[in-house]
Protein backbone atom coordinates (compact mmCIF):
# COMPACT_ATOMS: atom_id res chain seq x y z
CA UNK A 1 0.00 0.00 0.00
CA UNK A 2 1.52 3.32 -1.03
CA UNK A 3 0.87 6.52 0.89
CA UNK A 4 -0.81 9.42 -0.86
CA UNK A 5 1.31 12.02 -2.60
CA UNK A 6 0.58 15.74 -2.90
CA UNK A 7 0.28 16.76 -6.55
CA UNK A 8 -1.00 20.35 -6.49
CA UNK A 9 -2.23 23.01 -4.14
CA UNK A 10 -4.41 26.04 -4.74
CA UNK A 11 -5.56 28.87 -2.53
CA UNK A 12 -8.04 26.63 -0.69
CA UNK A 13 -7.23 23.06 -1.76
CA UNK A 14 -4.64 20.33 -1.78
CA UNK A 15 -4.92 17.77 -4.57
CA UNK A 16 -3.29 14.45 -3.72
CA UNK A 17 -3.29 10.87 -4.96
CA UNK A 18 -5.75 8.41 -3.50
CA UNK A 19 -4.71 5.55 -1.24
CA UNK A 20 -6.45 2.71 0.57
CA UNK A 21 -7.22 4.96 3.56
CA UNK A 22 -9.57 6.95 1.28
CA UNK A 23 -11.98 3.99 0.98
CA UNK A 24 -14.71 5.43 3.28
CA UNK A 25 -14.67 8.79 1.44
CA UNK A 26 -14.59 7.10 -1.99
CA UNK A 27 -17.41 4.71 -1.05
CA UNK A 28 -19.60 7.63 0.05
CA UNK A 29 -18.82 9.74 -3.04
CA UNK A 30 -19.41 7.07 -5.71
CA UNK A 31 -22.70 6.06 -4.12
CA UNK A 32 -24.06 9.60 -3.84
CA UNK A 33 -27.25 10.05 -5.94
CA UNK A 34 -25.62 12.88 -7.95
CA UNK A 35 -22.66 10.63 -8.88
CA UNK A 36 -25.01 7.79 -9.79
CA UNK A 37 -27.13 10.09 -11.97
CA UNK A 38 -24.34 11.79 -13.90
CA UNK A 39 -21.37 9.40 -13.77
CA UNK A 40 -22.93 6.00 -13.22
CA UNK A 41 -22.93 3.09 -10.83
CA UNK A 42 -19.40 1.78 -10.25
CA UNK A 43 -20.66 -1.25 -8.33
CA UNK A 44 -18.91 -0.19 -5.12
CA UNK A 45 -21.02 -1.84 -2.39
CA UNK A 46 -18.55 -2.13 0.48
CA UNK A 47 -15.32 -0.64 1.81
CA UNK A 48 -13.48 -3.64 0.33
CA UNK A 49 -15.01 -2.77 -3.07
CA UNK A 50 -13.88 0.84 -2.56
CA UNK A 51 -10.32 -0.23 -1.72
CA UNK A 52 -10.26 -2.48 -4.81
CA UNK A 53 -11.67 0.31 -7.03
CA UNK A 54 -9.04 2.76 -5.73
CA UNK A 55 -6.26 0.23 -6.27
CA UNK A 56 -7.38 -0.83 -9.76
CA UNK A 57 -8.42 2.68 -10.81
CA UNK A 58 -6.61 5.82 -9.61
CA UNK A 59 -3.62 4.06 -7.99
CA UNK A 60 -2.97 1.89 -11.06
CA UNK A 61 -3.46 4.85 -13.42
CA UNK A 62 -1.04 6.99 -11.40
CA UNK A 63 1.57 4.23 -11.55
CA UNK A 64 1.08 3.62 -15.28
CA UNK A 65 0.53 7.14 -16.64
CA UNK A 66 1.88 9.50 -13.96
CA UNK A 67 -1.54 11.07 -13.44
CA UNK A 68 -4.95 10.06 -12.14
CA UNK A 69 -7.93 11.34 -10.22
CA UNK A 70 -6.88 13.22 -7.08
CA UNK A 71 -8.61 13.85 -3.78
CA UNK A 72 -9.63 17.51 -3.38
CA UNK A 73 -8.88 18.28 0.26
CA UNK A 74 -9.77 21.59 1.85
CA UNK A 75 -6.59 23.14 3.25
CA UNK A 76 -8.34 24.70 6.25
CA UNK A 77 -9.37 21.36 7.78
CA UNK A 78 -8.12 18.52 5.55
CA UNK A 79 -11.68 17.49 4.67
CA UNK A 80 -11.98 15.53 1.38
CA UNK A 81 -14.53 17.38 -0.76
CA UNK A 82 -14.39 15.42 -4.01
CA UNK A 83 -12.16 14.19 -6.80
CA UNK A 84 -10.49 16.02 -9.66
CA UNK A 85 -7.78 14.89 -12.01
CA UNK A 86 -6.72 13.37 -15.29
CA UNK A 87 -7.98 10.09 -16.73
CA UNK A 88 -6.67 8.08 -19.65
CA UNK A 89 -9.59 6.07 -21.01
CA UNK A 90 -9.34 3.45 -23.73
CA UNK A 91 -12.50 4.96 -25.27
CA UNK A 92 -11.00 8.43 -25.84
CA UNK A 93 -8.08 9.52 -28.05
CA UNK A 94 -6.71 11.92 -25.39
CA UNK A 95 -6.54 12.31 -21.63
CA UNK A 96 -9.67 13.79 -20.11
CA UNK A 97 -10.32 15.87 -17.03
CA UNK A 98 -12.63 14.33 -14.48
CA UNK A 99 -14.20 15.73 -11.34
CA UNK A 100 -16.90 15.10 -8.79
CA UNK A 101 -17.71 16.86 -5.56
CA UNK A 102 -19.98 16.07 -2.65
CA UNK A 103 -23.27 17.95 -3.00
CA UNK A 104 -22.67 19.74 0.34
CA UNK A 105 -19.91 21.70 -1.42
CA UNK A 106 -21.74 22.57 -4.66
CA UNK A 107 -21.66 26.23 -5.68
CA UNK A 108 -18.59 27.21 -3.65
CA UNK A 109 -16.10 27.27 -6.53
CA UNK A 110 -14.03 24.33 -5.29
CA UNK A 111 -14.44 22.23 -8.42
CA UNK A 112 -13.48 25.10 -10.72
CA UNK A 113 -10.49 25.93 -8.53
CA UNK A 114 -9.29 22.32 -8.63
CA UNK A 115 -10.07 21.82 -12.32
CA UNK A 116 -8.27 25.03 -13.37
CA UNK A 117 -5.18 23.87 -11.45
CA UNK A 118 -5.37 20.40 -13.03
CA UNK A 119 -5.74 21.94 -16.51
CA UNK A 120 -2.61 24.09 -15.92
CA UNK A 121 -0.77 21.04 -14.59
CA UNK A 122 -1.71 19.04 -17.71
CA UNK A 123 -0.47 21.84 -19.99
CA UNK A 124 2.61 23.08 -18.11
CA UNK A 125 3.96 20.09 -16.16
CA UNK A 126 2.79 17.10 -18.17
CA UNK A 127 3.06 18.92 -21.54
CA UNK A 128 -0.11 17.28 -22.88
CA UNK A 129 -1.06 18.58 -26.36
CA UNK A 130 -4.75 18.75 -25.49
CA UNK A 131 -7.30 17.79 -22.89
CA UNK A 132 -10.75 16.32 -23.34
CA UNK A 133 -13.79 16.46 -21.12
CA UNK A 134 -16.87 14.29 -21.19
CA UNK A 135 -20.22 14.74 -19.51
CA UNK A 136 -23.81 13.70 -19.60
CA UNK A 137 -25.87 16.05 -21.82
CA UNK A 138 -28.14 16.72 -18.81
CA UNK A 139 -25.33 17.71 -16.43
CA UNK A 140 -25.64 21.47 -16.84
CA UNK A 141 -23.13 22.26 -14.07
CA UNK A 142 -20.47 20.06 -15.66
CA UNK A 143 -21.09 21.57 -19.10
CA UNK A 144 -20.72 25.09 -17.66
CA UNK A 145 -17.52 24.12 -15.88
CA UNK A 146 -15.93 22.62 -19.01
CA UNK A 147 -16.83 25.73 -21.00
CA UNK A 148 -15.52 28.05 -18.25
CA UNK A 149 -12.24 26.11 -18.38
CA UNK A 150 -12.03 26.83 -22.13
CA UNK A 151 -13.03 23.42 -23.49
CA UNK A 152 -15.34 23.48 -26.50
CA UNK A 153 -18.04 21.03 -27.50
CA UNK A 154 -16.90 18.70 -30.30
CA UNK A 155 -19.83 16.28 -30.48
CA UNK A 156 -21.41 13.37 -28.70
CA UNK A 157 -20.71 9.66 -28.72
CA UNK A 158 -22.38 6.55 -27.40
CA UNK A 159 -20.12 4.73 -24.93
CA UNK A 160 -21.36 1.25 -23.96
CA UNK A 161 -23.05 0.33 -21.71
CA UNK A 162 -24.49 3.85 -21.38
CA UNK A 163 -27.71 4.07 -23.44
CA UNK A 164 -27.43 7.87 -23.78
CA UNK A 165 -24.78 9.66 -25.86
CA UNK A 166 -22.05 11.46 -23.90
CA UNK A 167 -21.02 15.04 -24.74
CA UNK A 168 -17.33 15.43 -25.66
CA UNK A 169 -15.29 18.61 -25.18
CA UNK A 170 -11.72 19.53 -26.14
CA UNK A 171 -9.08 22.16 -25.49
CA UNK A 172 -5.92 22.32 -27.58
CA UNK A 173 -2.84 23.68 -25.81
CA UNK A 174 -0.44 25.94 -27.68
CA UNK A 175 2.87 24.16 -28.13
CA UNK A 176 5.58 25.73 -26.02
Amino acid sequence: MSPSMKILSTERLCLRTLDQDDAPFYYELVNDPTWLEHIGDKGVRSLDDARRAISEGPMAMQAEHGHSLYVMERLSDGRPLGLCGLIKRATLPAVDIGYAIRPAYFGQGYTYEAAAAVLSYAREQLKLPCLMGITSPTNVNSIRLLEKLGLRYIGSELFAPNPVPTNKYLIQFDSV
